[in-house]
């Protein structure tokens, strides 16, 4: 998370900064028209800015997910920065719509337009004619991409749905390109901002062409069979075991992939809860959590064709500590299944404790859950909510006398997560002892 913070705040402080040090804004003398026109600047900056490394973190990169520690993290910021670019979009659309209608109510006085400077610069004079089309652009791309992003943040919108609607935010993104490139102050192109935000915009319109041509992650799918799949009726998980029919460059445990089992919904994110073998062969355990989930008990059968696309993540168990507390909410206990699995073939020798908690207990999964830890040297704790009640820091300290030379994994229900975190921090842990996926990719 200290890497995703400090990112978000370094991106807009820079932007802030060298847009201060190319506009006239705190040496001209006070004029409310001027200062609108430098307001529209920054917060067009600041949003193109949030956009361009939004859309370039949407299609996936491998390459920072060490930075930011793992592709859920990378998600995390795509999100604060959607939520920024809307929220700064609308601001900026108030600062060049307020004052026209206040000046059409008789309210504020638009002082009389200069004299037009004849522009030297060929390209300028090309932008300066398209300042009209760029603004009917700009203005109707601005209402679409407010609908789009409100939408994409609304959980209850169907996924197969948000799935199809996120990638016009693309078009969107070339169309307020253009709307920034033209209409930005042309004295900022000679300064550091422009061309920082000429690389923005370039990445971003890439990334842009990259997610409209379908092309996002295409070199890291695998088409797969499935060929096995059980029901555990009583806490809704399904168990699906594919065969990958293409070359796949194997995962660890705690790595997840996107798997499209039906095109018109897309790929959906699932922890791989097997380790790898180097055969071809894994399992997911998917929960029974929407519209989506609940139907694939019916809607798969052994035969079909599914895609998947990764691997991706950093949930990797590793570290210094001798010691390691595993704790599992719900369907969260996908990646100590794999885990598990992998130490069995390959111990570690490490000291481990797995506390899974549940409200839905499903006898013949926990029974399977119980024979893994044997077989793996984890101690495993089972708390069902309804009988056993919450699972606590007070549970785990009490269980685990030696946790202060612990580290902890934990996955699962994201507030379950951050009452644990709190906990532990209060008690002395480190905040980088503790590490927690952040499984939301919307």
């Amino acid at each position: 998370m200290k890497n995703i913070k400090l990112t978000y705040v370094a991106l807009f402080a820079m932007l802030a900064l060298l847009w201060l040090a190319a506009d006239t804004v705190l040496s001209d003398p006070y004029q409310f028209f001027a200062l609108r026109a430098s307001m529209m600047n920054l917060t067009g900056i600041v949003a193109m800015g949030a956009m361009s490394a939004g859309i370039m973190l949407a299609i996936r990169p491998v390459a920072i997910e060490s930075f930011f520690g793992g592709l859920d993290k990378a998600y995390r910021l795509h999100k604060w920065l959607g939520i920024t670019a809307l929220v700064v979009s609308i601001i900026h659309w108030g600062w060049a719509q307020i004052p026209r209608w206040l000046v059409g109510w008789g309210w504020l006085t638009k002082p009389a337009r200069k004299p037009a400077v004849e522009e030297t610069v060929a390209i300028f004079r090309f932008f300066r004619n398209q300042r009209g089309l760029a603004e009917q652009i700009g203005e109707w791309a601005f209402y679409l991409a407010v609908v789009l992003i409100a939408l994409a943040l609304i959980k209850r919108f169907p996924y197969r749905h948000f799935f199809r609607t996120h990638r016009l935010l693309a078009i969107l993104y070339l169309c307020l390109a253009f709307h920034s490139v033209v209409l930005m102050k042309f004295g900022y192109w000679s300064e550091p901002i422009g061309p920082l935000m000429g690389v923005l915009m370039t990445g971003g319109s890439l990334a842009a062409c990259v997610s409209l041509l379908r092309k996002v992650g295409y070199r890291r799918r695998a088409v797969g069979v499935i060929d096995e799949l059980v029901h555990h009726t009583d806490n809704r998980v399904l168990k699906v075991a594919l065969t990958l029919k293409d070359r796949w460059s194997g995962h660890d445990a705690g790595q997840f992939a996107f798997v499209t089992f039906n095109r018109d919904e897309g790929p959906h994110p699932f922890t791989i809860s097997s380790a790898w073998r180097g055969d071809g062969k894994m399992f997911f355990l998917i929960k029974g959590l929407g519209d989506y989930t609940d139907t694939l008990p019916t809607a798969l059968k052994v035969g079909d064709m599914a895609v998947v696309e990764g691997p991706y993540g950093r949930f990797s168990f590793g570290g210094d500590a001798k010691r390691q507390i595993w704790v599992a909410g719900g369907i969260g206990i996908t990646p100590f299944v794999a885990r598990m699995q992998a130490l069995t073939k390959a111990p570690d020798g490490k000291d481990i404790d797995l506390f899974y908690s549940t409200s839905a207990p499903d006898a013949e999964f926990i029974g399977k859950l119980r024979r893994r830890a044997n077989e793996a040297g984890v101690r495993l704790h089972v708390q069902v909510a309804d009988v056993d009640g919450r699972l606590t820091v007070e549970r785990i300290c009490a269980a685990v006398p030696e946790w202060k030379s612990a580290d902890l994994w934990f996955c699962g229900p994201a507030g379950f997560g951050q009452a644990l975190r709190e906990g532990f921090v209060k008690r002395g842990m480190s905040p980088d002892d503790f590490h927690q996926e952040l499984f939301e990719m919307r």
